[in-house]
């Protein structure tokens, strides 16, 4: 399960001159507990037979690679091939890395999972994992996410999480992230903090990294039997940037296949209404790590905007910028009107209902395809379905009908 650009082993969770561990004291205990532990898992058969066993079993991995033949004639140009990580248990992408993180807490001995979320894919998929594995879960999600995704929230209580509405600040991701760091060092020989995405102190960037690398891993092999080559781009929504890392693994060391990372423009660049880190953030330390941040005038991690709760975060996974700054990947905002234009377009061509979250990289995929032509190909991620977002976008549709 190792990764091409993984940390040095020097400098153990460094990318360049980001990553790390920048945590208060009374965290730094716990923190290398987990490194430590997770280092062993990664390196015990055993436990890394059964992570595989549960993705085949319980995931109902691989993932489907389909080419939208309806999207790409609609749009003309390059074939569209989407990578189907909606139609994994729970919808999305991330049970890939809960169930790695619930396998590793249940390892540690700990009783309990914390976690936050956003949109509450992450949140419905770690709850799903602690059931299956016998763990307490409890989730910490900003005011106006549970507002906006109510259905998320209703799951993840069925399924048996506690859930926290968190109403500080600007009551989105990055408070809920605050909160839920707040229990855990308060209960850190109880809980394993459960991260969402490639972001947070080392392990979490590498250890995340490395659970969501199984979709590059199934892409990569998928396109070249579908087409006896590599595709020209990949593309993958990023708010921290977990289903962008785990598609881009599996493409790094090709360096004919360009990468895309696609942010939320939201009300517009020029707005500051929105939350595109890597093109308005800049260098600073949030939640443990040394990334780019969108910051205030006070250097203080700015209130930021997204049509995607999912994305609605003020930092980036650090390997992110150093993909950035080397040049191996490029990274690019679309804006919510944009986002919503996808959202539909997806659903009324292909009768594939997208997360708004993945209806970034939608909309960047279909400009892509016609700026490439119709001698290209490309995959696009498609990191989640739109259950959770039908009713929030039909009131949205609504109001401006």
């Amino acid at each position: 399960m190792t990764t091409s650009n993984a940390t040095d082993p020097q400098q153990p969770g460094r990318f360049g001159p980001y990553g790390g561990s920048h945590l208060p004291p009374h965290l730094e205990a716990p923190m290398a507990e987990v490194a430590a532990a997770y280092e062993s898992a990664r390196q015990d058969p055993a436990f890394m037979d059964e992570y595989q066993v549960l993705l085949a079993k319980y995931v109902g991995r691989p993932s489907l690679l389909y080419r939208a033949d309806r999207l790409t004639e609609h749009v003309g140009g390059a074939r569209i091939y989407l990578k189907r990580e909606d139609l994994n248990h729970t919808g999305s992408h991330k049970i890939n890395h809960c169930l790695g993180e619930g396998l590793l807490a249940r390892r540690m001995g700990k009783s309990k999972v914390i976690a936050e979320t956003g949109a509450g894919q992450h949140g419905v998929a770690l709850a799903t994992a602690a059931a299956l594995l016998g763990l307490e879960c409890e989730i910490h999600m900003g005011a106006i996410d549970v507002a906006k995704q109510h259905p998320n929230v209703v799951r993840m209580e069925l399924l048996g999480a506690k859930v926290v509405s968190v109403t500080t600040g600007g009551a989105s991701l990055k408070e809920a992230v605050d909160s839920a760091f707040e229990v855990y060092a308060a209960n850190a020989d109880q809980y394993l903090f459960a991260i969402g995405s490639v972001v947070g102190p080392h392990p979490y960037p590498s250890m995340v990294r490395d659970f969501q690398s199984v979709v590059g891993r199934e892409a990569r092999a998928q396109f070249l039997a579908a087409e006896e080559r590599l595709p020209d781009a990949a593309v993958a929504c990023v708010g921290g940037g977990s289903n962008a890392m785990g598609l881009f693994s599996g493409f790094l060391e090709d360096p004919e296949v360009a990468l895309y990372g696609v942010e939320p423009a939201g009300e517009g660049l020029e707005t500051g209404r929105h939350a595109a880190t890597m093109s308005k953030g800049t260098p600073g330390i949030l939640h443990g790590m040394a990334t780019r941040v969108l910051q205030d005038a006070n250097g203080e991690p700015a209130a930021v905007h997204s049509i995607a709760s999912g994305l609605d975060y003020p930092g980036v996974g650090p390997q992110h910028v150093f993909l950035n700054e080397s040049g191996r990947a490029r990274y690019v905002a679309v804006t919510d009107e944009q986002t919503l234009a996808a959202f539909t377009t997806l659903t009324r061509v292909e009768g594939i209902i997208p997360a708004l979250e993945s209806s970034h990289a939608v909309a960047y995929g279909m400009e892509l395809a016609r700026e490439l032509g119709e001698e290209a190909a490309i995959v696009v991620n498609l990191s989640g379905r739109g259950d959770k977002d039908v009713d929030y976008v039909a009131e949205v549709l609504a109001a401006r009908a």
